[in-house]
């Protein structure tokens, strides 16, 4: 199901389990709509699923902000694309009628999903942040009193330093929000531990 007016290219998968919240799948560089779906299945058995395309190309690789670098963000073209999304779930959640969804954020998803909560965090629930790094070298304080987010790092990931996550996690801490955070061994790309970890997370969370 899609409807071209809201905004952003997007796939949304109605829930058949009112019990699981809705699912926003937010794919890796070179992703699209379609990648991250199977994965929202995967961790959460019939909740409702929202998977947007990242608007900026970047070598023909959809992203969902730009960057400089690798590593390095174009801070002010993240912040108006997160404003961007935060409206484009805004808009799907008054047309397909779903409750604030939680966060499955792969990568640059993952990046964008943590600025979401640090500058708009009334849009989601939580989030299951997966490789992410500290998206915004500063931002204003912000209320995320209880909400659970899980951070899933690799041991040996080559593109996210291990300071730059702990910065995220203890960013996210300082404004009240419920932090867990795991390094596996593995490198930046999903693993089966990723899946195990996250689904039994969403499982036990309690969700407002």
């Amino acid at each position: 199901m899609t409807d071209p007016s809201l905004g952003l290219i997007h796939r949304f998968t109605p829930g058949t389990d009112p019990r699981r919240p809705p699912l926003l799948m937010l794919h890796g560089t070179g992703g699209d709509e379609g990648d991250l779906l199977p994965l929202g299945r995967a961790l959460a058995p019939g909740a409702a699923l929202l998977s947007p395309r990242g608007a900026v190309l970047e070598n023909g690789m959809p992203r969902f902000f730009r960057r400089l670098a690798e590593g390095v963000f174009d801070e002010a073209d993240l912040r108006r694309r997160a404003a961007d999304l935060a409206d484009f779930i805004a808009r799907a959640r008054s047309a397909y009628g779903f409750a604030a969804p939680v966060a499955v954020g792969f990568s640059n998803g993952a990046n964008i999903a943590a600025a979401l909560l640090l500058l708009h965090p009334e849009v989601l629930a939580g989030a299951v942040l997966l490789r992410p790094m500290l998206p915004l070298a500063e931002t204003a304080p912000v209320d995320l009193a209880g909400r659970p987010v899980l951070m899933l790092s690799g041991a040996a990931d080559p593109i996210v330093p291990a300071v730059n996550v702990r910065a995220l996690a203890d960013r996210l801490r300082a404004n009240g929000a419920q932090v867990a955070h795991e390094t596996l061994p593995t490198g930046h790309g999903l693993s089966q531990d990723d899946v195990a970890r996250a689904g039994a997370w969403l499982a036990d969370a309690r969700w407002m």
